[in-house]
């Protein structure tokens, strides 16, 4: 309805059905939140949620790695001698093929004599080092855990072939994913 103002226009009164019609776009626009705001929480927990397919096999490696990690702290102190390696630069698992790391470390080994054995099995070590690097991926390795897993690996698949001691630890000198 109009009304006239005192200096002559007129002004139109609101009326009832305005309420209701802001009352219903409110109620949607609460509600289309609402709905995304729940999928985005569904998506959030699928994405940081572990795969469900590994099973337990992960659950063991990292339980294994946690281990490792845990007796290297716990023997920190008495960091043994070490053996420094060469530059590895390998290709990592892509699809596109693209991506590559470059790696320096240091063995820790566990006692003075088991330098000769790493100099004569130098070809070996390398290989063993060369074909656990290149069977990852840019995102196992690309968080601390992930480099904790593979120095774990690499220690693992290294001592299988020692005979006069073994390798304790990996310390990582140079880390580069590109």
């Amino acid at each position: 309805m109009a009304v006239e103002a005192k200096d002559g226009s007129q002004e139109f009164e609101s009326s009832g059905g305005n309420k209701k019609s802001s009352n219903l776009t409110l109620t949607i626009v609460v509600v289309l939140l609402l709905i995304v705001v729940a999928i985005g929480g569904v998506v959030a927990y699928f994405m940081l949620s572990e795969d469900k397919g590994r099973g337990n096999q992960a659950a063991m490696q990292q339980a294994n790695v946690a281990q490792g990690t845990k007796q290297h702290a716990m023997s920190r102190s008495g960091v043994g001698p070490m053996y420094p390696l060469d530059k590895f630069t390998v290709n990592l698992m892509s699809e596109s093929g693209h991506r590559y790391l470059v790696v320096k470390m240091n063995l820790e080994e566990s006692h003075e004599g088991l330098t000769t054995e790493l100099d004569q099995k130098l070809p070996l070590v390398r290989d063993i080092i060369i074909s656990v690097l290149s069977s990852k991926t840019v995102d196992e390795i690309s968080t601390s855990k992930g480099k904790e897993k593979l120095k774990q690996e690499i220690i693992n698949q290294l001592n299988k072939y020692l005979e006069n001691g073994e390798v304790r630890y990996i310390y990582f000198t140079e880390f580069m994913i590109q």
